[in-house]
């Protein structure tokens, strides 16, 4: 295996501004020819935006726009060049929202850091992320196929099952949420069955200092990238694990949360991108995601900024397993019930493993019927705690976040 993906991870910051001169005046006219950014940018020549601080001067796209978009001009919003029947397939995330996707070499750029990962040739990746209607399942499997590897699509449960195919099959890499391969390993132990994997793609939570000592431990070297379900692959660790390498074919912004307004380096703010992705033209997209740029180069040898990875969110939106948890949900599962008056999410973590609880606001009330409701309007199961009404603080959170980063 080479030590790079491609030539483009080790340009110069010279070489690297004039592909950006060329790539995003053309990436600014397809996006016009999308209904939806034709209006947003309608007055813009985009033979004028060659460089990130004439990107800072275009509007930010915020997913609520996208949202609303989306249920006037289905299913994408008019912010795709082409129509849905166009693509490879079309995925549903929470919300909901629906995300084009292709099967084009490395269309959402997860190769990049698979390769980084030491994934390749000789490998087989037991795939855990989900292939039901969300597109994280495809992004690995098409990052697989860029780096030659083969791929068990296990997707999520089933864990004897998985212990047994990983053992069967002699697979060598796992790609999943950061504790889900705890669960397995753990499963695996239980089993008294002994497994070879050795290498760990990580994404979708946090991945936890002490975890990644304890699959180290465990001689299984684990690195964590960023991405979305929109955008496919923002930033990547390496080796070096040095922060996250930003994806060569996307130009990622800092701004003061709620502004489009870049802040100053290093500080801390909200993460805004814009994909090179010629079928998905994102323009300036928020993300909703916290992060900030770090000074120099990755030791590693990419040249590529780098950001210090996520670090919360700029509204209450958290993810909790992989999945995120968004007031607008916590505000459903109230309306379900006529007599919550309140309710509360508390993300927190249980050994290595994300745990939540709800803490609801009742007189009384089954609390097994709210379980099921947590279960159907947040899409993950969690404790749940009847309080009094009045019991719960008056500080405006729905969500709260009670787990470390650090």
């Amino acid at each position: 295996m080479t030590d790079f993906f491609d030539g483009l991870e080790t340009r110069t910051d010279d070489q690297r501004a004039a592909d950006l001169a060329s790539a995003l005046p053309e990436q600014i006219a397809r996006a016009k020819t999308a209904p939806g950014f034709a209006r947003l940018l309608a007055d813009i020549d985009p033979a004028a935006i060659t460089d990130a601080q004439a990107l800072a001067t275009l509007p930010v796209l915020r997913k609520s726009e996208l949202s609303r978009s989306q249920g006037e001009h289905p299913p994408f919003g008019g912010f795709t060049v082409k129509p849905a029947h166009g693509f490879a397939h079309v995925f549903q995330s929470p919300g909901p929202i629906y995300e084009p996707g292709g099967t084009d070499h490395d269309w959402w750029r997860m190769g990049r850091f698979l390769h980084a990962a030491g994934i390749g040739q000789g490998d087989i990746v037991q795939n855990c992320f989900g292939y039901h209607l969300t597109p994280a399942g495809m992004i690995f499997e098409n990052g697989a196929r860029a780096v030659g590897a083969a791929v068990l699509p296990a997707g999520t449960g089933q864990t004897e099952l998985q212990v047994t195919a990983a053992r069967d099959i002699g697979c060598t890499a796992y790609a999943g949420t950061p504790d889900y391969l705890k669960v397995i390993l753990d499963k695996a132990e239980e089993m008294g069955v002994t497994l070879s994997f050795t290498k760990a793609a990580v994404g979708g939570g946090a991945l936890f200092p002490s975890l990644r000592k304890e699959y180290a431990d465990r001689g299984i070297s684990c690195l964590q990238c960023y991405a979305t379900a929109d955008l496919g692959n923002i930033a990547y660790e390496s080796v070096a694990m040095e922060g996250m390498i930003v994806d060569e074919h996307v130009i990622v912004e800092i701004v003061t949360p709620g502004t489009g307004t870049p802040v100053a380096p290093g500080e801390v703010g909200e993460v805004v991108v814009t994909s090179l992705n010629p079928d998905y033209p994102l323009i300036r997209f928020a993300t909703g995601d916290m992060s900030a740029v770090m000074a120099g180069a990755s030791p590693c040898g990419r040249t590529n900024m780098r950001i210090k990875g996520w670090m919360g969110r700029a509204d209450q939106t958290t993810k909790i397993k992989g999945m995120f948890v968004r007031p607008e949900q916590v505000a459903a599962l109230v309306d379900k019930h006529s007599e919550i008056v309140k309710a509360r999410v508390i993300a927190t973590r249980v050994g290595e493993m994300d745990a939540m609880t709800v803490q609801i606001e009742s007189p009384g009330g089954d609390s097994n019927a709210y379980a099921r409701s947590v279960a159907e309007v947040l899409k993950l199961k969690g404790a749940i705690e009847v309080v009094a009404p009045g019991s719960l603080p008056k500080d405006g959170l729905v969500i709260e976040d009670q787990r470390r980063y650090d």
